[in-house]
């Protein structure tokens, strides 16, 4: 006889685990319970992971489980990314989905849309319905992220949580080159233009921007929050610009590409007035007006490595891997010498 424990509950197990079971160790009805393996968009989340974590202590089986030498029940992944119309993810998804095929897998695509809601509900739907996931999960909180991960398999793109698996598309050491180059270009006068606050890569690159820039003796500003997209650009512009910087960098190429848009119709010239700066190198950075000077992301490889390492989870690995890609400096016409007009000179 065995007795499994949850919390300050004990079920001594004479019989196979029920759902009532779940529901009494849970404190939920079983309706509650029966919802969340059957349709978990009517459950909240963090009552699913609950009833979930209570079935996996209890011992509950409520499929059978896997076949000897790691095939998998549903041969699918899914591939969670904050916007399908970035063209940052579109090669994570080329990648992701060339490895999973020649591994005879299927890959889901689910679209966060830059929402904490969104992405909250992907999650909560897709979890029951797919060996794994990959998600660049900009919301969800490292518990929250480290209860999902003792569901399913997970690994994380562009983030970073003790004890689950990630890839990263940039280093520390990639980061710090972009700012060199401005500070080898004279800039004194730097404007960081933040995206999301909870960007766990926003956080990392403002910590670059800072680290080199004081090394230097500046200190930089950093203003926002904006979503990292094209329409910010005008209002990202207008609050940079009253700083009289000599150098932007930009959260990404999107937020920078939207800037340039918004500088052309105002009549800034870029870089003689300003010189502006990015992250990624995504499709267009090369054919902007001017072309921009970005900080290249190995994305495609990195989709590739993150579909690798969660493949290994799905057929039984335990170990933990935390990959940063390095990455290069692309330098195009955005960015020039510092202008000696500017009230820091």
């Amino acid at each position: 006889m065995s007795v499994a424990k949850f919390g300050n509950a004990k079920l001594t197990q004479q019989k196979t685990v029920t759902l009532q079971d779940i529901a009494n160790v849970a404190g939920v009805a079983v309706s509650t319970v029966s919802r969340a393996f059957t349709t978990p968009d009517r459950v909240n989340f963090q009552t699913m992971l609950r009833i979930h974590q209570v079935a996996d202590e209890l011992g509950y089986r409520r499929r059978p489980a896997p076949e000897v030498g790691g095939s998998s029940l549903h041969r699918t992944i899914d591939l969670m990314v904050q916007d399908i119309g970035n063209p940052f993810f579109t090669d994570l998804m080329k990648g992701a989905v060339q490895a999973a095929r020649e591994a005879d897998y299927m890959v889901l695509l689910g679209d966060a849309e830059e929402s904490a809601a969104v992405e909250l509900d992907h999650i909560h739907r897709i979890l029951p319905s797919v060996d794994g996931l990959i998600a660049s999960a900009r919301w969800l909180t490292d518990s929250d992220l480290a209860e999902i991960s003792r569901r399913k398999p997970l690994v994380l793109f562009n983030r970073e949580v003790p004890g689950i698996s990630s890839v990263c598309a940039e280093t520390p050491e990639a980061n710090r080159l972009l700012i060199q180059h401005l500070v080898s270009l004279g800039h004194r006068r730097i404007v960081y233009v933040s995206g999301p606050r909870v960007s766990w890569t926003n956080q990392q690159r403002w910590a670059s921007v800072q680290e080199v820039t004081r090394e230097h003796g500046i200190e930089p500003i950093q203003i926002g929050p904006f979503r990292p997209l094209l329409s910010q650009g005008a209002a990202a512009v207008d609050i940079a610009m009253s700083h009289d910087p000599t150098a932007i960098i930009a959260f990404n190429d999107q937020l920078a590409i939207g800037m340039l848009q918004a500088m052309s119709s105002k009549g800034i010239r870029v870089p003689e007035d300003v010189s502006i700066v990015s992250y990624d190198d995504t499709f267009g950075s090369s054919f902007s007006s001017p072309p921009l000077t970005c900080l290249r992301a190995e994305i495609e490889y990195a989709g590739r490595e993150a579909v690798r390492l969660l493949l290994a989870q799905i057929r039984g690995s335990q170990e933990i891997h935390q990959l940063r890609i390095p990455s290069g400096l692309t330098v195009r016409a955005s960015s020039s010498h510092a202008r000696t007009s500017s009230a820091s000179s």
